[in-house]
């Protein structure tokens, strides 16, 4: 089908989103599968928008990769105007979001710090938004992953000289349990990726880098 034509799927994320693009990632992997069936869009929750051709050494295909402002474009997006590609509601948007929001405010990344109450605030508004532009387009949760301590304290992100690990898994685990929670009330689908990975052992240097 002509990419116009194709059902849209809309991965609205942080770093960990953007980042699965590459090589091996699981957006990659999801453009490689939906490849010339449909569209795989990520959305940052920033003013960005620019396109992508995936190169087909990739296993790309043909299909296009889009970045845009979510919100910036919602009003065009379910009024049917033509932009960043799109002319119709999206089939399914993926909400991943929680990882940065469970840095512990005490240290070195407690700047992305934000409250488990208000990261399921913002994960409740976020969902309302979608479904109440997009009322046929399915909405689904991403829980934030697991985190591996030691690999965080022996690769610090930023300058984080006291030899503890900005976040730590206990916490991610409850803004996972968060999400969980969120999606069960607002009957959405949910991915628990923080309890499916610790189903396999030694996840921390398996699934994370």
């Amino acid at each position: 089908a002509k990419a116009e034509m194709r059902p849209k799927l809309v991965l609205f994320g942080d770093s960990i989103t953007e980042e699965s693009f590459g090589e091996g990632g699981w957006a990659a992997a999801l453009a490689h599968h939906f490849s010339r069936s449909v569209s795989l869009l990520f959305s940052p929750p920033r003013s960005i928008l620019f396109s992508i051709s995936p190169s087909t050494d990739l296993g790309w295909g043909f299909l296009s990769v889009v970045w845009f402002d979510l919100f910036d474009s919602l009003n065009h997006l379910s009024g049917g105007h033509r932009a960043a590609g799109v002319q119709r509601p999206p089939a399914a948007v993926a909400v991943f979001f929680g990882a940065n929001d469970a840095s512990l405010p005490d240290r070195s990344s407690g700047f992305q710090h934000v409250p488990l109450s208000e990261y399921s605030a913002n994960l409740r508004a976020i969902c309302s938004h979608l479904k109440e532009k997009w009322d046929s387009t399915i909405v689904i949760l991403i829980t934030p992953p697991p985190i591996d301590e030691h690999g965080r304290i022996q690769n610090p992100y930023g300058d984080n000289s006291s030899g503890l690990p900005e976040r730590t898994n206990e916490v991610a685990g409850a803004y996972a349990k968060a999400c969980v929670a969120v999606a069960e009330e607002s009957g959405l689908p949910v991915i628990d990726i923080w309890t499916r990975m610790h189903k396999f052992p030694g996840w921390e240097k398996l699934f994370l880098r």
